[in-house]
């Protein structure tokens, strides 16, 4: 199966990593292409982020209705509160809403603060993540490549990125793993584990963050692999060359399945439907493969 799969990625000029896993199941069932290697996390990172949201409103120490203004600070281009033009208020759920939904930078950043790293970084401890490493949230990342590229703090983001080179841009310490924040496909599935059997925290607040995922509005990777009858909730991620996504599938006779796709392909153009697509074939290829071994 693991040969299969990698072609599918290589048929799209891309490489794959890959972890699939029954939820609630032992690692004596699974499919690994790849799955210990590590990958650069790009926006899979938020499902961290959430988690810690769900725990902070769970404990009390954080009102999902309490509003805050999102400033000129966070508007670093992209879609939701992060592309606005002007300040806008807007609630804790809301903001947490737009992280997962639309993957709002914004809405991630002043999450992030909120609760703060430590908090976060709690997430990965206690879920013994050990291969997951986490170096700040979206402006952290941006600035990364303003450094990289030789910007300073005034520099346009947009700007820097246009007028790079390919070489530049390969060499960006955002798309390496080892000095970026990044993870293994395995680490992301046992994530996702953790939340959908409610040992990520409280069965409530595990609810609410699976709920949330449910929302994802991009059907383009992983969903585009299975029939309408088949539930995801998901996480997507994107960078230059960085196709992922990660997420929950159920099936209508109720069995759920954890899936951590992360693709990196030879090109850096801005839209690759191809790869995006090989998300959701190699997604379903390992879930198909995992429901056939129970027979």
């Amino acid at each position: 199966m693991s040969g299969a799969i990698s072609d599918v990625f290589a048929r799209v000029g891309a490489t794959g990593f890959l972890h699939a896993r029954e939820i609630g199941a032992d690692y004596g069932r699974e499919v690994s292409v790849r799955s210990d290697e590590p990958v650069v996390l790009a926006s899979v990172f938020k499902v961290i982020v959430l988690v810690a949201y769900v725990r902070a409103v769970d404990a009390g120490l954080l009102d999902p209705r309490g509003r805050t203004v999102v400033s000129a600070r966070y508007r670093i281009g992209g879609v939701g509160v992060a592309g606005f033009a002007d300040d806008v208020e807007a609630s804790w759920r809301d903001l947490a809403h737009n992280m997962m939904t639309l993957s709002d930078n914004a809405a991630t950043d002043i999450l992030y603060h909120r609760l703060g790293r430590e908090a976060v970084e709690q997430v990965v401890s206690d879920l013994g993540l050990s291969q997951t490493r986490l170096i700040g949230c979206c402006e952290d990342l941006f600035a990364s490549v303003v450094e990289d590229l030789g910007g300073g703090t005034k520099s346009d983001f947009k700007d820097l990125l246009e007028a790079a080179t390919a070489e530049q841009i390969r060499g960006l310490s955002v798309l390496d793993p080892l000095r970026t924040t990044a993870s293994t496909p395995r680490d992301i599935t046992t994530l996702l584990n953790a939340i959908w059997t409610d040992t990520a925290a409280s069965p409530t607040a595990c609810r609410i963050a699976r709920d949330i995922m449910a929302q994802q509005v991009w059907p383009h990777r992983l969903s585009s692999g299975f029939p309408s009858d088949v539930r995801i909730a998901a996480k997507t991620g994107t960078m230059p060359a960085v196709r992922n996504e990660a997420g929950v599938v159920t099936y209508p006779d109720g069995r759920q399945y954890a899936v951590a796709v992360f693709t990196r392909a030879d090109s850096l153009a801005d839209r690759l439907p191809p790869v995006d697509a090989s998300i959701g074939v190699a997604g379903h290829l390992a879930v198909e493969h995992l429901r056939a071994l129970s027979l």
